[in-house]
This record gives C-alpha cells, structure tokens and sequence, in this order.
C-alpha cells in the first residue's frame, strides 16, 4: 500500500474531528493538548510528513517530553499518541503496524496512584466556616455538594436548579453535551443522589438569596451560576482552592510560615499556589475515603460517586491501614 503524504496538522485535525463526534469536551481537550506536544516536537526535528514519523522517532518524543512532565503525564500523552497513530494508519500516513510499536511509559504503582485527599476533619472545618462566615454562598454551595456527594466536578456543573429535589432532598445528576453539560462516562453517569435535610436547606437558601438569576446560552437556569450565566470549570475549581487554603478556614494561621503579606497564594488567581490547598477531585477520595470509613458499603458509595469497586479501591479510598481494620471488626469472626 502507497503511502500518502500527510502533514502532521491535517492528520491531528482530521483525528480530532472524528473523536469530536463522542468523546465529552475534557476528553477532547485533553487529545488535543497531547497533540499538541507531539506536533511541537515534530516541528522541532523539522518533520513535516507523517510518512517520516517511524518507531524511533516516537521513542524520542517519549525521551524529550520527559525532560519536562512526570511518567503518569507522559503515559497519557503516549496513549494519545498511539491512538492517534492507528488513525494515521486508516488514512493511509503512516504504515499499517506502527502503532503496535508505541509502548506507553511505564509507571510504577506509587506513581499512578495520587494521594491529593481533603480529610474529613479538614472538610468539617471548611464548611463550618463558610457555613458561619459565608452562608449560602456559591463557595459554600460548591464545597458543600462536592464533599457530600463525592461528584466530580462535571457532575456538579451539570446540575440546573430544577435538577434539586427539596422533597426527597436529592440532586439529579443527568447527562445533556446537546446544551453544553456532558458527564464523563455519559448516560452510565446519571444517577440521583439523596442528600441530607440539612445540606437541602443551604441549597435552597443559595437559591432564594444568593444565586444570581441568570440562564445560560441554552436557556437553562445553572445552579452554580454566576452573573454570566453557568459558572466555568475553572471558576468552580478556584473556589475549592480558596476555602481549602489552611489560612482560610483556621482563623488566618499558615502552618507553611508564610507572610500574608508577601504570600503569592494571598490571591484568588493564585490559590492553587498555596501547598495546603487542593483541587475539587481531592474531594471526592476524601469522602469515599470517609464514607467507607463510616461504614458505608462500597457497592452504596461506588453507585452514589459513580465509580466501580476496582477503581475505588484503587485510586480513591485512602483509608489507613489502621482505618480500614476497623471496617472489618464487625464482620470478623473467631473461628
């Protein structure tokens, strides 16, 4: 089979269209941010023709971008890259094969596991404080609902003020990417998560008082909205940032020894910047963590998250060995 020349740019915009068709917008950035980096280094080993890109030049671009990012990063970009060369392969730039030669960095198990996790100690004083100093607000509606509901942060995007049931209470996690809202696995994303009379009252109250009365570019109302319309993933992801700075719930004490003066993270841009602070997934493992602690079983709180056994386990339940003793003390038997 004659190959066909192929500029790597028109090969990545033709690989990306083709996934634009089922893939949700993260996953779609992220294909496209891999890419990228691969096109970059293309262009610096000055390829121009897929038809020149073989085996070897893959494990150079493997070398080169782990001069600047970690395994567990590099092995998502190869996945990328691999997928993306079996599409060359359709489209007949590359020879039929190559891609069984990309190998994806290998990382070990410590590596692949992230240990990014707001303790339940932690996340009581966060919502006490905002509860006390910033009742009802999108921060504290944001925080509230992400540690309660141990959802990712799609899931909370998602949620429109009619997806909250005051009666049951519970919010109604669904799937709509036609008006700009996907879930992460899609359909098998949706669920309905019962949330506590109490967690209810403050959304209800945010809803009365604070939210802003504003739709989106569909016409839908947000819950967490902001005076724009639906609030971005960033801005969501900012707010977890700020309450979870140490400083902003501990009455302005920094464990770090840093001056609040000088200290960069001081900012709302910069907040991430703060070692303490953590980002909305880091909610998530810490209220599986806490609800397996608590006793709940891991079929209830892999439903509720939306999340199977094997990943909970995994890559989400922190439990000490300490911790996880005592889930088996009841069921123990002396035998």
């Amino acid at each position: 089979m004659e190959l066909k020349s192929t500029p790597p740019h028109d090969a990545k915009t033709r690989y990306l269209k083709k996934k634009q068709t089922y893939v949700s917008d993260k996953t779609y950035y992220n294909y496209d941010t891999a890419l990228k980096r691969f096109l970059e280094y293309l262009d610096e080993r000055s390829i121009t023709d897929m038809r020149d890109v073989d085996s070897d030049e893959i494990v150079r671009f493997e070398e080169w971008r782990l001069e600047d990012v970690k395994p567990i990063t590099c092995r998502n970009d190869m996945r990328t890259v691999k997928n993306f060369i079996q599409f060359c392969e359709t489209i007949q730039a590359v020879p039929v094969g190559l891609h069984e030669l990309v190998v994806p960095t290998k990382v070990s198990e410590g590596e692949e596991i992230c240990d990014d996790v707001l303790t339940r100690e932690e996340a009581t004083e966060i919502l006490e404080h905002l509860g006390k100093y910033d009742y009802a607000s999108t921060r504290h509606v944001v925080l509230l609902l992400l540690w309660k509901c141990g959802m990712r942060l799609s899931g909370l995007r998602a949620l429109d003020v009619e997806d909250f049931d005051e009666g049951r209470p519970a919010v109604e996690i669904r799937h709509r990417p036609e008006t700009g809202t996907p879930l992460k696995r899609k359909g098998h994303s949706e669920r309905d998560v019962l949330i506590t009379p109490e967690t209810a009252e403050v959304v209800r109250d945010y809803i009365d008082t604070k939210r802003p009365d504003v739709e989106d570019d569909h016409g839908r109302r947000p819950l967490i909205a902001t005076n724009h319309g639906r609030a971005s993933r960033t801005a969501i992801t900012k707010h977890v940032y700020v309450a979870t700075k140490p400083c902003f719930y501990n009455g302005g004490n920094c464990p770090f020894d840093r001056e609040p003066e000088t200290c960069e993270a001081t900012y709302w841009a910069n907040a991430s910047k703060c070692p303490g602070s953590v980002s909305p997934h880091a909610l998530r493992r810490g209220y599986v963590t806490a609800a397996r602690n608590a006793g709940q079983p891991k079929d209830v709180t892999g439903e509720r998250v939306n999340m199977s056994g094997k990943v909970l386990d995994k890559h989400y339940d922190k439990g000490t060995n300490a911790e996880k003793a005592e889930r088996r003390r009841d069921y123990v038997k002396d035998i």
